[in-house]
């Protein structure tokens, strides 16, 4: 039923802070951003050790906001790493549970979504689901080919804002995202650039291990045999080598911090180094999206770049002034995911489709 009004509680872990949001049908009465300091953060060894920090953290918010979870129908979280799977929204159940708390493809904040919505949804008897986690797998066999037998490529990346954005922008063009053909470019703590044909993701750069641009956190595709030196040198365990990749890569690894604008406030004070990372960082995004117009013989109806760092104007003239000649290039900053996250649940709530069964098989 479509007059029927459903209030649904998102939350959205990201690297640094939790997006939370109280949603009636598609239209939002609370959106939040908790911001975690990096010593609240550095104090947990590992990802899966904050869930009760960051729950904790959301219960109070919504407290301190007045909202009585008590009126809630539904809690929808980020999906994080599970295993591959088709895009659309998933019930959370025991076997999705088991592989986010072990991290199946990783360890990432957003595989606190689904644990955190469960929980709280568990405790009140309502639904918990999560909608187009990272792991959206739609590849190309093509593309699965990383030119080294033992490893393939993984379609790990922002799934569930791109396809928004995507869905948005076709709208906005008048054409069906179903024959739509983009390149959109989510940046953020992590970059990834997906290759949009015909509704599916066909190509898409890994931007949690090692693949694709730099980016505030992460350090993206480094020298294969110089990481392989550095590993086997005997000065780093396992742990360290895959923190200075990934949460203490890029910008935080060259510069000391993630924050896109005091990297800029540094190089408008004359700081040399910090232009040439920024522009590094720059000149990475538009290769890749000079790579994944390839991809598609170099006809893309847009290139829409989305994300934090898309607020960044000098930033995003970095890029275009590279890439424009491909395809117009659209700037919808921000992200679009909590808003997603609610209409993902909304169409189940309203038996405008079923929830899908994640298994382990």
């Amino acid at each position: 039923m479509q007059d029927q009004q459903y209030r649904i509680l998102v939350i959205n872990p990201g690297s640094t802070s939790t997006k939370i949001g109280i949603f009636d049908n598609e239209t939002a009465i609370l959106e939040k951003t908790i911001r975690h300091e990096t010593a609240e953060i550095d104090q947990f060894e590992k990802i899966i050790d904050q869930y009760q920090f960051r729950k904790k953290t959301i219960l109070e918010a919504l407290d301190e906001e007045g909202m009585n979870v008590s009126k809630l129908n539904a809690v929808c979280g980020r999906g994080g790493l599970l295993r591959p799977i088709e895009g659309g929204t998933y019930s959370v159940n025991d076997a999705m549970l088991k592989d986010l708390r072990q991290g199946y493809s990783g360890q990432h904040a957003s595989n606190l979504g689904g644990i955190i919505a469960f929980e709280i949804a568990e405790g009140l008897n309502i639904p918990s689901f999560i909608v187009d986690p990272v792991v959206v797998d739609e590849l190309s066999d093509t593309a699965r080919v990383s030119g080294f037998s033992l490893i393939e490529r993984k379609s790990i990346f922002h799934a569930l804002n791109q396809k928004a954005v995507a869905r948005r922008v076709a709208k906005e063009i008048g054409k069906p995202y179903s024959e739509s053909t983009f390149i959109v470019t989510h940046m953020g703590g992590g970059i990834t650039v997906g290759v949009h044909q015909n509704g599916r993701v066909i190509d898409v750069n890994n931007g949690l291990h090692g693949d694709g641009p730099f980016s505030p956190e992460r350090a993206g595709t480094v020298p294969a045999g110089d990481l392989v030196e550095l590993c086997f040198s005997g000065n780093y365990y396992r742990e360290e080598i895959m923190k200075m990749l990934v949460g203490q890569g890029g910008l935080v690894g060259y510069l000391g911090t993630n924050d896109a604008v005091k990297v800029e406030q540094m190089i408008q004070k004359g700081d040399a180094k910090a232009k040439q990372v920024y522009d590094a960082m720059a000149y990475q995004v538009a290769k890749e999206i000079g790579a994944a117009a390839a991809a598609v013989s170099g006809k893309a109806d847009a290139i829409i770049l989305t994300g934090g760092l898309a607020y960044g104007k000098e930033f995003v003239e970095l890029i275009s002034n590279r890439v424009d000649w491909i395809a117009d290039v659209i700037v919808q900053p921000g992200e679009n995911e909590l808003q997603a996250l609610a209409e993902g649940a909304l169409r189940v709530l309203r038996n405008e489709e079923s929830a899908k069964i994640y298994s382990a098989n």
